[in-house]
């Protein structure tokens, strides 16, 4: 017998451009599921997503296809890069993938994304032979590489140190200038420290909702 399990209900909030945003809650709470529906890899039961007063919901999946492709950048806890190739051929790999020419101007783009993110001199080596900060680093830059409207993090300093933590989130406060960035972490701390607005969620409901004074 199938039985229908709710991870998230009664969720209705807005993200603007130019906020620094933390999803928080402790693990099973549902953030992963909001970032899944954000970044329309699932489709919600019921409700809306909307881009900008569109509709999404109602889209083909050829359609959400291009609209993940021309809007959306994702970084995850785990880096999956491709470990035979080197780190800037893993950083222009979203746009090999989608048949787009690497121009010159696209292999400066790509060497600019990598002095970015504190890569520049290792451009060349293997993703396997680099080290797990190294190798989030590049997954940095490749959610970057086809200029994307939004970047979706989720836990994206889950699997690496204390010191590269604070490197890594130097940078996704970098990225935030430019981009519209929301973070999921169960770290509470981490959110403080980062975003200007906080959205707490407890068993797939939004219990908080605030500015982080910390930061104002």
């Amino acid at each position: 017998e199938r039985r229908e399990i709710e991870v998230l209900r009664n969720l209705s909030f807005e993200i603007h451009e130019g906020e620094r945003v933390a999803i928080v809650g402790s693990s099973g709470a549902g953030k992963s599921t909001l970032l899944h529906l954000l970044g329309v890899l699932d489709l919600p039961t019921s409700g809306e997503i909307y881009f900008k007063d569109e509709a999404l919901s109602q889209k083909s999946s050829e359609e959400l296809a291009r609209f993940r492709n021309k809007h959306l950048g994702f970084i995850f806890q785990f880096h999956y890069l491709l470990p035979e190739f080197t780190a800037i051929e893993n950083v222009l790999m979203p746009l090999k993938v989608n048949g787009v020419k690497i121009t010159k101007e696209k292999l400066d783009r790509a060497n600019e994304l990598m002095d970015f993110v504190g890569l520049e001199g290792v451009k060349d080596n293997l993703a396997n032979n680099m080290s797990g900060g190294q190798q989030q680093r590049i997954a940095f830059a490749r959610a970057l590489a086809k200029n994307p409207t939004v970047i979706l993090a989720d836990e994206p300093t889950g699997n690496v140190d204390s010191k590269t933590t604070i490197e890594l989130m130097n940078i996704l406060q970098n990225i935030s200038l430019t981009k519209l960035v929301i973070m999921v972490t169960h770290e509470q701390k981490l959110a403080d420290h980062y975003a200007d607005r906080v959205i707490e969620i407890h068993n797939g409901s939004v219990i908080k909702d605030f500015k982080n004074e910390k930061l104002l």
